[in-house]
């Protein structure tokens, strides 16, 4: 990527995807790459992304998977393991593609899952952090339930029209999301064990009134985690807590990131 502060393209998982960076490139920063929820996209971050550049410092990359945004429409139907191969898979080469070479990796729900899966699956000594909003190791009855309200406001309502906005293909960004969730044999989905291999510091955000998943999410990182994990659960904020307590998040965010640099002095001096 030759601009760094710039919108564009990169290729990954053998499709094109956008991407958009703010601050500093990661030759002279560490880098945080956000990655987005099921229905989420690189635009739809809005302001968010720069707003963390400006309070940690560091580079910020938020890309859109395929399917989403105006990246290349997804392969449908999703397997039902999509969020490991994205984490697996694809993410590595998005990393590359961007040149990172430290930071962490700041995901929203599906996205948070799918860091969460990167760090306790791939070796990969570049992360040296994780942030997860809202994230989902294992299918909760209530999450699901909202989920199968999101397909009916998407048939009868202006779900529809709201995320033609955002989406080059709205319905082919929908179906490849509620199709997965909604298959009978997703309620036994369990990515929990990927907790038991993390070796990096981890910060969970959780709203308590989240609709698509309790606090027993948060609970299994604190139960399993080898490594440290710091919990921020905000009041009156459900499912996006950037979007419900922003600057509560935001600070949450600065200091764990602020964190990490002042281990990664002290281990390079003691070095």
């Amino acid at each position: 990527m030759a601009d760094w502060k710039a919108e564009g393209t990169l290729e990954a998982g053998g499709k094109t995807l956008e991407y958009r960076c703010f601050g500093p490139a990661p030759s002279e920063a560490p880098t945080i790459v956000m990655l987005h929820e099921g229905l989420g996209s690189a635009g739809l971050w809005r302001d968010f992304p720069e707003k963390v550049a400006e309070a940690t410092g560091m580079g910020v990359c938020a890309y859109s998977r395929a399917g989403y945004g105006q990246s290349d429409p997804a392969d449908l139907p999703r397997p039902l393991d999509y969020m490991t191969r994205e984490a697996v898979d694809v993410l590595p080469e998005v990393l590359d593609r961007i040149g990172f070479r430290r930071g962490i990796l700041l995901g929203h729900s599906d996205g948070a899952t799918i860091a969460a899966i990167h760090a306790g699956s791939v070796e990969d000594y570049r992360v040296r952090g994780i942030i997860l909003m809202a994230p989902h190791f294992f299918t909760e009855q209530m999450g699901l339930d909202e989920i199968a309200r999101a397909r009916k406001a998407y048939e009868g309502g202006n779900l529809r029209d709201r995320m033609a906005r955002h989406h080059r293909d709205p319905d082919h960004t929908f179906r490849g999301w509620n199709d997965a969730w909604l298959d009978p044999a997703f309620a036994r989905w369990n990515v929990a064990e990927v907790i038991d291999y993390w070796r990096i510091p981890a910060l969970a955000i959780q709203g308590r009134q989240d609709q698509y998943g309790t606090l027993a999410q948060i609970e299994e990182m604190e139960s399993r985690a080898y490594s440290p994990v710091e919990v921020s659960v905000l009041e009156d904020c459900r499912h996006a807590p950037h979007q419900d307590q922003p600057a509560n998040t935001l600070a949450a965010i600065a200091e764990f990131a602020a964190r990490l640099e002042r281990i990664e002095a002290a281990e390079v001096e003691a070095a």
